[in-house]
């Protein structure tokens, strides 16, 4: 079993749908179990948990950052 591919197709998932990433922030177990479809041993389930909200936090962070830098150059008049 591919972990990374369900971690991406599950990634995928979340963010087409704001009530589903919503959902999985608050019971991720559950809605991956629900999203996957797949019976997984509970490590591997685990594994998954952590690699999606790794990435999600990540891709959280990237885009405050993004938009930090944004206005620090809006500050000095570049774009």
């Amino acid at each position: 079993m591919d972990i990374q591919k369900i971690i991406n197709d599950v990634l995928a998932k979340l963010k087409g749908d704001d009530n589903l990433l919503a959902k999985f922030k608050a019971e991720p177990t559950k809605t991956l179990e629900g999203i996957i479809g797949i019976d997984l041993p509970d490590e591997q389930i685990d594994a998954v948990v952590k690699g999606v909200l790794a990435k999600i936090n990540l891709d959280e962070v990237a885009e405050k950052a993004g938009g930090i830098f944004g206005a620090i150059k809006g500050l000095f008049g570049k774009k």
